[in-house]
């Protein structure tokens, strides 16, 4: 038995090199990595996911991406696709067993096309955003998703990223216009739908299969991306609001006096404000000498049109809106300091890592239901575990938070796995199912999230999510997400 199972180890060693040599064969000298340490980066996610790689793949063109796919295809070797590995869900890692390929995108971003009168831009996945940014910037353009990572465009498009700016411009699947993708069936071929349009009724609107899918449906190798005019000005303000229900009215009051103009609404609560105070250099409380608030609210209105050609300062409107809610709906309020505020917001991140051990959660919610889910949360970890520190902020504007808490080092309790399993559950409960909301507001689905995929996504939409994954990768080579009923996979 010890000789048979040695002879079946050396042939799947030799089959193995022989694969990888195939696959070499397709790529330049620096197209596949087999060292250890120089895999160490492509296999260690962001936040989550730390597995183990049969080799990392990096393509320069589509083409090449067409060969991979349709050799590994052939020859039933699973891929994971990575583009800048930003990722917050382990979806664009390996997992643990050391049979994965990883197809990294990172070469891929020779092309930057824009079309600066059709307001778009052709772009291969392994651009960065702020590669795109710096090439629309000459032509008075921009792409609007505003993140605190650095993210492929590839990248954005598997996880749908919105940002702190969704409230105006829409998140990914709202501005991409076009994509290009490689297929696993049949396999290698080119799914050409780089349509620079708005307007196409023609069918099926067959890009949206790949947005928002964590890879598993296709490799995304180019896209055509609707480009916004850059701001022309901005008013930014720090706004602290009378109390938790007031910010609604705030946000309503905002919505009515600035509907095309109001580009972002952050809550910041003063667990956050304080933290980025303490642990960031030449970043105070704003509000000094006055304490730090207990929530407040970051604002932005942007426009495209100058002061002269509106008629109108953004910031002088702001200003006088700000006055007419002083006492009722806020207390007070910094206005201007723009790139200081948005640099206190954007800190708030790697403040709260500086607490102790965070417990994050990215939900969404009606904003109807924010004030109450807040409460009643606050209320539950407070009853269940007070040693927890909660530091929550996020994008009240489009219904998202982060509910995220932190688990000191000081704590009485050492930190435990089973404690924040039973949490996550009960904060999910809170909202999924009580306040109508999603588990997973912007990044998406993967390993470190898949099991609440399977607790709260309806057996029906899995059912048919399921059904397009296999149609599309039928030998489900394809990723480390499974979007079927559980167990089927």
């Amino acid at each position: 038995m010890a000789a048979m199972s040695k002879q079946l180890s050396e042939q799947f060693s030799e089959q193995l090199g022989e694969h990888l040599a195939a696959l070499a064969a397709l790529l330049d000298e620096r197209g596949m990595l087999l060292d250890a340490e120089e895999c160490r980066p492509y296999v260690t996610g962001a936040r989550y996911g730390n597995g183990q790689a049969l080799a990392v793949l990096r393509p320069t063109d589509a083409n090449q991406i067409a060969g991979i796919v349709a050799y590994c295809a052939k020859a039933r070797l699973p891929l994971v696709l990575q583009g800048a590995n930003t990722g917050l869900v382990a979806a664009s890692t390996p997992d643990a067993s050391g049979n994965l390929l990883v197809l990294s995108l990172e070469r891929l971003r020779k092309t930057i096309e824009v079309d600066a009168v059709n307001r778009s831009v052709l772009v291969d996945a392994g651009v960065t955003l702020q590669e795109l940014n710096d090439a629309l910037e000459p032509h008075g353009l921009f792409f609007p998703i505003d993140l605190g990572a650095n993210p492929s465009i590839g990248g954005m498009i598997a996880a749908n990223t919105g940002g702190a700016r969704l409230i105006k411009y829409g998140d990914v699947r709202h501005n991409l216009l076009g994509l290009q993708a490689v297929l696993l069936d049949p396999p290698g071929q080119m799914l050409d739908l780089l349509q620079a349009l708005r307007k196409n009724n023609t069918g099926p609107d067959l890009k949206q299969l790949f947005v928002g899918t964590s890879g598993a449906y296709g490799v995304i190798t180019a896209a055509v991306l609707q480009a916004h005019r850059l701001p022309q000005q901005t008013a930014t303000a720090l706004v602290v609001p009378r109390d938790q229900a007031a910010v609604l009215q705030l946000l309503q009051a905002l919505e009515q006096d600035f509907p095309e103009f109001l580009a972002a609404f952050e809550g910041i609560s003063g667990a956050c404000l304080d933290a980025v105070a303490r642990h960031i250099p030449d970043i105070g409380n704003p509000f000094a000498p006055e304490p730090v608030p207990e929530y407040c609210v970051l604002i932005e209105l942007s426009s495209a049109g100058s002061p002269q050609a509106m008629g109108v300062s953004l910031e002088d409107a702001l200003t006088a809106c700000l006055e007419k809610l002083f006492g009722d709906v806020i207390v007070n309020a910094v206005v201007g300091r723009g790139k200081e505020l948005w640099r206190l917001r954007h800190a708030v991140s790697e403040a709260v890592r500086q607490e102790g051990k965070v417990i994050a959660f990215d939900i969404s919610m009606p904003r109807s239901a924010l004030v109450a889910f807040r409460g009643e949360a606050l209320g539950l970890v407070d009853s269940r575990h007070p040693w927890l520190k909660v530091m929550d902020f996020g994008h009240w504007g489009d219904g998202g938070a982060h509910f995220n808490m932190v688990w000191p080092a000081d704590a009485p309790l050492a930190y435990d796995a089973v404690i924040v399993g039973t949490l996550r559950h009960a904060i999910y409960d809170l909202v999924v199912v009580k306040y109508h909301g999603s588990f997973s507001a912007e990044h998406g689905i993967g390993p470190y999230n898949q099991a609440y995929y399977h607790r709260y996504i309806s057996a029906s939409a899995q059912q048919l999510s399921g059904k397009l994954q296999n149609l599309l990768d039928p030998q489900r080579l394809l990723g480390v997400t499974w979007f079927g009923e559980e167990g089927e996979r």
